[in-house]
C-alpha cells in the first residue's frame, strides 16, 4: 500500500480528515523548506505538497506566485527539488509528499527520468496543474511505472459528461478547486461542499481533497466535514513572509486541531466511497 493510500486508510478509521499543507520549495531558503516540512509534521500535518517553483504559474495567485520568484532567486530546481525530498527521507519514511507544479520542468528533465528520479528520492504524488486529460498519457505510463500517484484537479466548472474521463486517469486523491479562480482568494461554503462533493463520490472511491481558499481553521473544519482533507496554501506562505517558521507551525497546529474537532456530515447513500 501506498504512504498515501496507508494514510487516508489510518484516517478512515478515525473518521477524521487530512490536513495538507503547502510549502514552496526553497521560499525564502532550501533550510527553511526542510525546517518547515519536519516541522509541520511535528504539528499535524498528515500529508504535505510541496511546491515546484516555476516561472509561469497561471493557476497560482499573487502570494504564491511571490513565492515562486523567491524561490528561483534562491536558486531553485526541479533537481534541487528532489534533493530536498532525499533528505526529508533520511528521518520520515512515513510522511506522503506530493509534489505540485507544471508541465514544462517535467519536459525539460525528461520524464521518464523525472519519475525514476521522483520515486527514488520518497516522493509519493504528482499534480501537474497544466496537464490536460487528453494529453495525460505524457505521464501517466512513467509515473505508474513508478508507483507515483498522478493526482488530478476537478473544478466546479468540470461537467458531468467531462468527470468520468479526468478521473480515469487519477490515483492518489481527487484535488476538488473550490472556487473558479486562481489560488489564495475566495473559498467554498458549507452549501458548496454539500452540493458537490457527493457527485464527485459518485464516480470515484478515491478521497477527495479540496484547496484553492482555505485559510483558517473555521475553513478547514468545514471542508474537513464533507471532504477527506483540506489543503491549506496562501495562508502559510503569507504567515512565513509576516513571521517566521514558528508561527507557520502554530498555524499548521490550529489548523489540525479544527480538523480534529469537526462534525463530519454523513455520506449519501449513493456515494461509492466506503
Amino acid at each position: 500500500m501506498s504512504r498515501i493510500a496507508a494514510t487516508f486508510t489510518a484516517l478512515k478509521e478515525t473518521g477524521r480528515a487530512a490536513l495538507i499543507p503547502f510549502v514552496e520549495a526553497f521560499d525564502p531558503s532550501r533550510a527553511t523548506t526542510l525546517e518547515l516540512l519536519t516541522g509541520m509534521v511535528e504539528h499535524g500535518a498528515d500529508i504535505i505538497e510541496i511546491g515546484v517553483p516555476f516561472t509561469d504559474p497561471m493557476a497560482d495567485g499573487p502570494t504564491i506566485q511571490a513565492a515562486g520568484r523567491r524561490a528561483l532567486q534562491a536558486g531553485a530546481t526541479l533537481h534541487g527539488v528532489l534533493g530536498i525530498v532525499r533528505e526529508f527521507r533520511l528521518s520520515n519514511n512515513h510522511t506522503p509528499l506530493v509534489l505540485m507544479g507544471y508541465l514544462n520542468p517535467i519536459l525539460s528533465y525528461g520524464v521518464d527520468a523525472f519519475a525514476r528520479d521522483a520515486a527514488e528520492a520518497g516522493v509519493d504524488g504528482l499534480i501537474v496543474v497544466d496537464l490536460p486529460t487528453e494529453e495525460s498519457d505524457l505521464l501517466l505510463p512513467a509515473a505508474a511505472a513508478n508507483h507515483l500517484d498522478v493526482i488530478r484537479l476537478i473544478a466546479p466548472t468540470t461537467t458531468d459528461a467531462r468527470l468520468p474521463k479526468v478521473l480515469a486517469g487519477s490515483s492518489g486523491f481527487v484535488y476538488y478547486v473550490s472556487i473558479t479562480g486562481i489560488t489564495g482568494t475566495s473559498t467554498a461554503t458549507a452549501e458548496d461542499l454539500a452540493r458537490d462533493i457527493p457527485r464527485l463520490r459518485r464516480l470515484t472511491s478515491l478521497p477527495i481533497a479540496v484547496g484553492f481558499g482555505v485559510r483558517t481553521p473555521e475553513q478547514a473544519a468545514i471542508v474537513a466535514g464533507y471532504a477527506d482533507a483540506a489543503i491549506v496554501a496562501s495562508a502559510l506562505i503569507e504567515k512565513l513572509c509576516k513571521s517566521d517558521v514558528a508561527g507557520v507551525l502554530q498555524d499548521v497546529a490550529a489548523l489540525a486541531a479544527g480538523i480534529r474537532n469537526a462534525a463530519r456530515v454523513p455520506r449519501t447513500a449513493d456515494a461509492i466511497f466506503p
